[in-house]
């Protein structure tokens, strides 16, 4: 696999980054779910809206200046609402690159702790998370209106953010 570079995600890249959400959603939440009527079209704008509304805090992982993935924060708090890898590009560390970047972001700034969630019968990304160092602290029911009912497992992952003084000399 050719070099991954990652950066801090530019507003231009928003109809990219909604893009790789949908079609990651597509692959791995979808068949997971009861189809209904719009449920497609429905997600496709809720995630162009996240990524509208949360680009400044995200950061692209491009190979050969094409962005193949994301991550993003929440502004003051050390929780990961997204993480999302092309299908086609997933299982190559890709996942875990963006993951490890934005924990150390987090780490830097002083956090103790991350937490995200993933629906809990998404198998392979609980898996994931959980090869990363995450433990499964609850298990959720998603309460949002007009959706399916499914269960949220929330993760956790300790860090060891440094807190001396760092000599310049």
């Amino acid at each position: 696999m050719p070099a991954v570079r990652i950066r801090k995600a530019e507003i231009t890249h928003a109809p990219r980054l909604a893009d790789i959400a949908y079609r990651a959603w597509e692959s791995g939440i979808l068949p997971i779910l009861i189809e209904r009527e719009g449920l497609r079209e429905s997600e496709r704008r809720r995630l162009a809206r996240a990524v509208g509304e949360g680009w400044r805090h995200a950061i692209v992982a491009e190979i050969d200046d094409v962005a193949v993935g994301w991550c993003s924060r929440q502004p003051r708090r050390s929780y990961i609402p997204y993480l999302f890898v092309m299908p086609e590009i997933q299982g190559h560390g890709v996942g875990g690159l963006l993951l490890e970047r934005m924990e150390r972001m987090l780490e830097l700034e002083g956090a103790a702790r991350i937490h995200l969630e993933t629906p809990a019968d998404h198998v392979r990304a609980v898996r994931f998370y959980e090869k990363q160092g995450y433990r499964i602290l609850a298990l959720k029911p998603d309460g949002r209106a007009g959706r399916d009912p499914f269960a949220s497992v929330y993760l956790e992952k300790r860090l060891s953010p440094y807190d001396g003084v760092i000599d310049e000399e």
